[in-house]
């Protein structure tokens, strides 16, 4: 008799991918995980919020687990990756009251920030986790689900030989995609002229998505990051694609 055993369920970690004999590996990102120190702004807003705020890595892995439970309501779902210290999340937020905005960001002094800005506004419609935005998306976000998604200043690996972990790929456009309602926008910005380049070549090739480089949203807050990119000459670029 074989014994035929279940296969195991792929972590939600954000540094694992498990092979098709059970084998755990690390996975190739496009991220790494910087330093976690807080300031003592952050750590206060760390302790009085994270725990209302912050979605546990682990928590994704509940079988019964629900973006209406994490936010307390039913509502349309936007996701921004890559939110820094949350200063586009917490404008866009505030003038989308009845959207449950996702803000997925690894670097913890950043969410810390964010939550102190987030409680500062007078938030309630704003979580943050730290699990990897690919693998969330792929197997958190329900299909043709999201109203809204905003991927801005995404590290361009610059380096050559670091390409292949820009978050920009056909693979992730295609699970993206996927996971838009019909028409709804994904909005993307860099200061790395290269960059934008790789993202239109990617992003046109993706036959569920339409759209190009528009004219600079206005909605986007010009955040810390940006000013530096314009005051070394940079110049900034914004895309908007929507699901077909």
């Amino acid at each position: 008799m074989n014994d035929v055993r279940p296969a195991p369920p792929l972590p939600a970690r954000p540094h694992q991918r498990v092979t098709d004999d059970g084998r755990t590996v690390r996975e190739v990102l496009s991220y790494s995980r910087r330093g976690s120190r807080f300031t003592p702004r952050q750590a206060a807003a760390w302790e009085a919020h994270h725990e209302a705020w912050v979605v546990p890595d682990e928590a994704v892995d509940a079988p019964d687990f629900s973006w209406a439970d994490v936010f307390g309501r039913e509502a349309p779902l936007a996701v921004e990756i890559g939110p820094g210290i949350g200063e586009a999340t917490v404008a866009l937020a505030a003038s989308r009251p009845g959207t449950n905005v996702l803000a997925l960001e690894v670097w913890r002094p950043g969410v810390a920030e964010a939550l102190g800005r987030t409680a500062e506004a007078g938030l309630r419609n704003v979580r943050f986790c730290g699990v990897d935005a690919a693998w969330l998306l792929e197997h958190r976000v329900a299909p043709a689900s999201l109203a809204e998604l905003w991927t801005f200043f995404p590290d361009p690996w610059h380096k050559a030989r670091h390409h292949k972990r820009r978050l920009v790929a056909p693979r992730f456009a295609a699970v993206a995609a996927a996971r838009l309602a019909p028409g709804a926008p994904w909005r993307l910005a860099t200061d790395w002229a290269e960059y934008a380049e790789q993202m239109v070549e990617v992003l046109d090739a993706e036959p569920a998505l339409a759209g190009g480089v528009v004219e600079r949203w206005p909605e986007r807050p010009v955040t810390r990051f940006e000013r530096k990119g314009l005051a070394v000459g940079r110049t900034i670029t914004d895309l908007e694609y929507r699901r077909v």
